[in-house]
């Protein structure tokens, strides 16, 4: 009878921090030693953390790479007997790429497995064919006490339904009849990417009458977040086991006759196919998105400026939460264009957040500024120069606290404004991490009432969702003076960069709304407006902070388009 305890070791790896990422793993396999494992399984290239980009062309990188493989092989004696699964860039000879996405099975000191992935992505935020080549199409087995095993690397069993790549891994695989498939991943998180994971895997499982456990890595990467989320397919049943969402998890299961149960010995029960409500997903990926980002970067503060409006509102109650009210500082910095409630909203928010506000008025330094260009330029200030001058002292003054204290400056922009352009470069986005970025304007204030409705308390002052949204650069301004309503806008952004990245749902309901607004002329014309302001601002989004991806197509590696070109509206 078949039976093994099987580990998924749900790890948080560090680009290129190979001797941190050894001892997470070590840490791991210790667990699973204790828990009477046979075999444990890490993440998609657990050695160096996913991805680590053009670290790879770096002669010594690899040499620590391998380095550290020698060290890895070494901890595998302090766990006799059990298997090591661990993803790492390994050399190759022969033309193409001198690199391979190889998944190697490390016991007692020797490597007795080596796989090298055979599907490599370039898509979306993808880009593994720029340093490693494709490996064979071979199937790979191994034999573990009575269990046959076989193995897979992320995009390797994405492709069951044949439609995206010429081979098929899967399908090689099962034809080699294991016991179990073990799939090692890094598949990055946004709003219903659990839930495609599921479907897939466990479509696939079922065809093939394979069980599968799927681990994935967790943890903030840059612009990426990793949730996670790790499972076990069964053929007849789904999905019956899932790890932990946004944070590490080191479980043991046992397979035994093709079922899977807990340590107990009890058979596990199918997983619900409902995951977490859109605003908690949100509100998770960005939290952990930040702390990593800010933990991995060296900073253990983060400073905001606070307008008194919806999205500096939320990126510091974001911020609380990920870095803790301590460590968060918010700067309020009014014009002679501000209103009383930007100043009063900010202290109420930040006393709401139990964070430190600071005043530093810009009335005397923007009018210096205007003597200046005057008595320059023989011309006045005014206008749409004067608005982002505003702007600019303002970022300015961030900037100038940043350096002085060590906070990481988070930018407040939301994906609505920098779609169009409304935002002022070297002001508004100057920062080191956008936390809202993907965030619709629309969304944003829906995040901010979930918010509060988790808390059972005003966190986000009501004042501030409902005001009505003004960068407050000029008499009486408000964002309407130049863009449609934001629902309206929202609808439009979200068909024409997403489109059919959307999630069915949402799909749905934007195709429809989006076609009742473009049956009129007026809203063609309005279409056609926001198309050309995408287009133009694309040089503002070049020189953005990264932002926190969230939904399937992001601003970032995500969406290449370029800067100087010819559009067609």
């Amino acid at each position: 009878m078949t039976a093994i305890r099987i580990t998924l070791a749900q790890i948080n790896p560090t680009a290129g921090d190979v001797a941190g990422n050894l001892t997470l793993m070590q840490g791991a396999a210790r667990q699973a030693q204790s828990d009477g494992a046979r075999l444990v399984v890490f993440p998609e290239l657990s050695l160096t953390g996913y991805h680590p980009g053009d670290l790879l062309d770096d002669a010594g990188f690899i040499d620590r790479v391998e380095s550290g493989l020698s060290q890895l092989m070494l901890a595998t004696r302090d766990t006799p007997d059990l298997y090591w699964v661990v993803g790492s860039p390994t050399r190759r000879e022969g033309p193409g790429k001198p690199l391979h996405n190889s998944l190697l099975v490390v016991c007692n000191g020797e490597i007795v497995l080596r796989y090298a992935k055979q599907l490599l992505p370039t898509y979306d935020i993808f880009d593994e064919r720029r340093h490693f080549e494709p490996g064979p199409d071979v199937a790979k087995v191994l034999r573990i006490g009575d269990a046959q095993i076989g193995f897979l690397i992320c995009e390797d069993g994405w492709n069951d339904s044949g439609t995206d790549y010429l081979v098929n891994p899967f399908s090689r695989l099962a034809d080699a009849a294991p016991d179990v498939v073990v799939s090692i991943n890094a598949s990055p998180s946004n709003i219903g990417k659990r839930e495609q994971r599921h479907a897939l895997f466990a479509a696939s499982s079922r065809r093939h009458k394979l069980p599968l456990v799927y681990v994935n890595q967790v943890g903030g990467h840059d612009q990426l977040v990793f949730d996670g989320a790790s499972f076990a397919v069964s053929p007849e049943e789904g999905v019956v086991f899932e790890a932990q969402r946004f944070c590490e998890d080191v479980v043991t299961l046992q397979f035994e006759a093709g079922v899977f149960r807990d340590l107990s010995g009890q058979r596990l029960q199918p997983v619900s196919a409902e995951g977490l409500p859109v605003m908690e997903f949100y509100r998770r990926q960005i939290v952990l998105g930040l702390r990593d980002y800010a933990r991995r970067c060296g900073f253990r503060k983060a400073v905001i400026g606070s307008s008194g409006g919806i999205d500096s509102a939320l990126t510091m109650a974001l911020a609380v939460e990920a870095l803790g009210a301590e460590n968060v500082v918010g700067i309020t910095m009014p014009s002679k264009f501000s209103t009383e409630g930007s100043v009063s909203d900010s202290v109420a928010l930040c006393r709401n957040l139990g964070i430190q506000l600071i005043e530093h008025p810009i009335r005397d330094l923007v009018e210096q500024y205007s003597r200046g260009f005057s008595a320059a330029f023989d011309t006045p200030l005014q206008g749409l120069p004067l608005e982002n001058l505003q702007a600019r002292v303002r970022g300015t003054i961030l900037m100038e606290y940043s350096n002085a204290f060590g906070h990481l400056l988070l930018t407040t922009g939301n994906k609505s404004e920098i779609s169009v352009g409304y935002c002022t470069l070297y002001g508004d986005t100057n920062g080191g991490l956008g936390l809202i970025g993907d965030l619709y304007k629309t969304e944003v204030f829906e995040l901010c009432r979930h918010l509060n409705a988790s808390a059972g308390r005003e966190i986000v002052p009501v004042a501030i969702i409902e005001k009505e949204p003004s960068a407050e650069l000029a008499p009486g301004q408000r964002d309407t003076d130049s863009l449609p309503p934001y629902p309206v806008l929202d609808t439009i952004l979200k068909q024409l960069i997403e489109g059919e990245r959307l999630g069915i749902g949402e799909r749905e309901q934007v195709r429809q709304e989006y076609a009742q607004l473009t049956a009129s002329d007026d809203g063609k014309a309005l279409v056609r407006r926001i198309r050309q302001m995408i287009a133009r601002n694309e040089y503002k989004r070049r020189q953005a902070p990264p932002i926190l991806r969230l939904r399937g197509r992001a601003f970032g590696s995500g969406r290449q388009m370029p800067i100087a070109a010819r559009y067609e509206f």
